[in-house]
Formats: structure tokens, C-alpha cells, sequence
């Protein structure tokens, strides 16, 4: 897979598709191709390199095809070369950089992350729903019966946070499982050292939502992770785009080999 991902890399068109998608996530063939000034038949074949090596994933709504690019390939390559000391220092000039240049990163307010685990859909199952594998890759304990409107229960660094808000939305088990996101409660503004603006800009954000979407292809299940319903300049938004790529990794390792991430990694 990483051989593929470095082979759709190579090509600068593929790379400014990417970088279009960076800029404006969720955007149809149509306008890929208008915002590159691309034949459709250039952009279709590019695309097509890009999903084989994971990279852009897709979304149908309706009768449109949304394409979003996949951050998790690109945070495998991180893990296997650049160790966690050495992430913070790249981060940090990233980030620099940005600000200097004046031209923040927009995303579409939808995340969406694909990445594909050897194991079956079973046990990948098992991995969402019970709180003991969840700790395991997560830091945090799920606890709901996962039927459709049953609380959830999130238990983390020793806080717990309840809410008759934090439900489940839907549950096909080894298919498809859909749950609000937690409440940002003092107990978890306090561990997350959340003051004056942060605390405002988190509290008001509207409840989000993530869905899990699992397909058995073969020895492999791709995994489908949507996160959405933020609202405009979200902070939570902001959070969970770092936090997503690291989770799904640690929850791949941890299927195919049995051990986790480091801790930072």
C-alpha cells in the first residue's frame, strides 16, 4: 500500500488535486475539474490512482459523488519516519509557516477517513463497541447495550461523562454504527485545560456526529469513519482532523498485530 501511495504522489497533478481537496474537502468531479482547469477524463483517471492508494475517499450523497481527501495514509508515513519528538518540532514550523504566509487551512466541515484493516468485520465490530478494546487504541471507554437511541457513556482519564444527548443513532452490527459526540463537561474543560476563548469556542459548538462504515473486501474490511455536524470555524472540528488519523491507526495495529501505538505516536 505505501508503494502505491508514493507512486500517486509523484505526479503533480495528483498533487494538486489533493491540494484542491485540502483546501475545499468534499468537492464533486465536476468541481475538481473547473477549479483545476482539468479535462473530467484527466481528473477521473488521477482520482482513480489516488482511491486505489487510499488517499481520496468518497462519499455519495444523492446523486453526487463528494470526494475527501484521506488523511491516514499520509499519518502512516509519519509514524514509520518521523518519530514523535521530532513531529512536535515539524508541527510547530508548520504551523509557522502558515501564519507567516497568511493562508489558513479551510475544511469542509465534514471529516471523512478511510483506511483498510486485515481482520473481519466481527471482530472489528467488537473493537467499537467494547470498552475494553476501545481503551486499548482510544484512551477511552464506550459504554452502551448499542441499539439504536441507548446512551452513551464515555469514560476517560478517570472522568466520566454522561448525557441523555450522547445516544446512539444507529447500530448494524459488522455494518454500521452512528453515535452523537460527548458533552464537554467541567470535568473534561478542566483535564482538557480549556480556558476563556477555547472554553466558549468549544461549548458552543453544536453536538456532532461520527459514523463508522464497515465493508468486508476480501481478507481486508475498509473502514469508513465520517465525522460532521459542526458548525462555522469550529474548534471541536479542529480537534478531532488531528485526532481521527492517530485513532484509526492505533486501532488498525492493534487488530493486526495485537500491540498499540506508543503513547504520542
Amino acid at each position: 500500500m505505501m508503494d502505491e501511495v508514493f507512486k500517486a504522489l509523484a505526479d503533480p497533478s495528483r498533487r494538486s488535486l489533493l491540494d484542491s481537496l485540502n483546501a475545499r474537502n468534499g468537492q464533486t468531479l465536476r468541481e475538481l475539474c473547473a477549479e483545476l482547469d482539468m479535462a473530467r477524463q484527466s481528473v477521473s483517471k488521477h482520482l482513480a490512482v489516488l482511491e486505489e492508494a487510499n488517499l481520496v475517499t468518497t462519499v455519495r450523497r444523492g446523486r453526487e459523488k463528494l470526494h475527501y481527501l484521506n488523511a491516514v495514509p499520509i499519518n502512516a508515513i509519519a509514524e514509520r519516519w518521523i518519530n514523535r519528538y521530532d513531529r512536535h518540532r515539524a508541527d510547530a514550523l508548520a504551523d509557522l509557516k502558515t501564519a507567516l504566509e497568511g493562508h489558513p487551512m479551510r475544511h469542509d466541515p465534514d471529516f471523512v477517513y478511510t483506511t483498510f484493516i486485515r481482520t473481519t468485520t466481527e471482530r472489528l465490530w467488537q473493537a467499537l463497541t467494547d470498552p475494553a478494546w476501545t481503551k486499548r487504541y482510544w484512551g477511552v471507554a464506550l459504554k452502551s447495550d448499542w441499539s439504536a437511541g441507548s446512551t452513551v457513556t464515555w469514560e476517560y482519564q478517570g472522568i466520566t461523562m454522561k448525557d441523555p444527548e450522547q445516544v446512539v443513532l444507529a447500530a448494524e452490527p459488522g455494518k454500521r454504527l452512528a453515535y452523537t459526540w460527548h458533552t464537554f463537561t467541567p470535568e473534561f474543560v478542566e483535564l482538557a485545560g480549556l480556558r476563556g476563548d477555547d472554553l466558549e469556542a468549544w461549548t458552543r459548538d453544536p453536538r456532532s456526529t461520527v459514523t463508522f462504515d464497515l465493508e468486508q473486501q476480501g481478507e481486508l474490511v475498509k473502514l469508513t469513519v465520517t465525522h460532521g455536524g459542526f458548525g462555522a470555524d469550529s474548534a471541536v472540528r479542529k480537534a478531532i482532523s488531528g485526532g481521527w488519523p492517530q485513532i484509526l491507526s492505533s486501532l488498525k495495529t492493534l487488530l493486526e498485530t495485537g500491540e498499540t501505538l506508543p503513547a504520542g505516536q
